[in-house]
Formats: structure tokens, C-alpha cells, sequence
């Protein structure tokens, strides 16, 4: 008998592989500036700078976007799905468009450039100033689907 997961839907918006590389180039050049100073200075320069590139590369790609326990949960953002209305799943051409010239300042952007793809989600809650969730994700019509399921089941 298969066993229904917890939670509907989960992605975590991890950096892209190249950043682990462009990390390792940073501590290159930060060794390269303390080679002056000797080999422990250029040592601390590779494994500090490589460090520090990292672990900024991890913090920006942690962010998780969640559908559990009848609330999407976004970076930061908790949103109960009953004050949830339409998902729009957004294709490069619409994502790129809804993050430039059709963004409203008052929306939540979980934006992630490297990510091309997004949904929008309708906020329907009148006390919210919110019109809409834009969310970066490498799985939207999962994600959509997860919202719509969601909303369903809570009502």
C-alpha cells in the first residue's frame, strides 16, 4: 500500500551548480590577493573565501516553498490556501513578463533569477493588500496543482 506523504508538494530553490564553481573561483582570487603574505596567508585566502562564497550561495538558495497543512508556505510567507484564488502557471516568456513590466510593487515576489519559470497566485483575502504571489519554481504545474488541491480540500 503506498503511503501519502505529509506534504503535498515541497521544492527547495537551490543555487545552480555553476555558483559551486564561481565559489571556488572567489577564494582563487581572494588566495591570490595573500600571496604576498606567504603560503598560510594564500591557505586561509582558499579555504575562507571559498567558505564565505559558499555558504552565501547555500543561504540564497535554501528558500523553500511548501503546500502543508492547508497553507502555502513561501520564503518567509505563510498563506492559508482558503485566502488563495486562481494559480496562473507562467512560461518563460509570461514569468519574465510578470517580473518586470506587469509587476505590482504590493505583490510577494520569491523570486529567484535563475529559476525561468513561475506561478502567480491570486490573493483573495480583502484585508490583504496582496494581489498575488509570484512564485519562482522549476515545477509549476506541480505546484499549481498541490495549491488547487489544497484549496479544495479546505473547503
Amino acid at each position: 500500500m503506498e503511503q501519502l506523504s505529509a506534504t503535498p508538494y515541497e521544492e527547495r530553490l537551490t543555487a545552480p551548480k555553476i555558483w559551486w564553481g564561481i565559489s571556488l573561483l572567489v577564494g582563487i582570487g581572494l588566495a591570490l590577493t595573500f600571496l604576498p603574505f606567504g603560503t598560510l596567508p594564500l591557505l586561509g585566502g582558499l579555504v575562507g573565501g571559498t567558505a564565505v562564497a559558499a555558504v552565501a550561495a547555500s543561504s540564497y538558495g535554501s528558500v523553500r516553498i511548501r503546500v502543508v497543512g492547508g497553507a502555502l508556505v513561501a520564503g518567509e510567507a505563510k498563506v492559508p490556501v482558503a485566502a488563495l484564488g486562481e494559480t496562473h502557471v507562467l512560461d518563460l516568456e509570461e514569468a519574465r513578463a510578470w517580473r518586470t513590466h506587469k509587476a505590482d510593487t504590493r505583490a510577494f515576489m520569491l523570486l529567484r533569477a535563475y529559476i525561468p519559470t513561475a506561478v502567480r497566485i491570486e490573493v483573495t483575502d480583502p484585508t490583504d493588500p496582496t494581489p498575488y504571489l509570484y512564485l519562482s519554481t522549476r515545477h509549476p504545474e506541480e505546484l499549481a496543482e498541490a495549491v488547487r488541491r489544497a484549496r479544495a480540500a479546505a473547503s
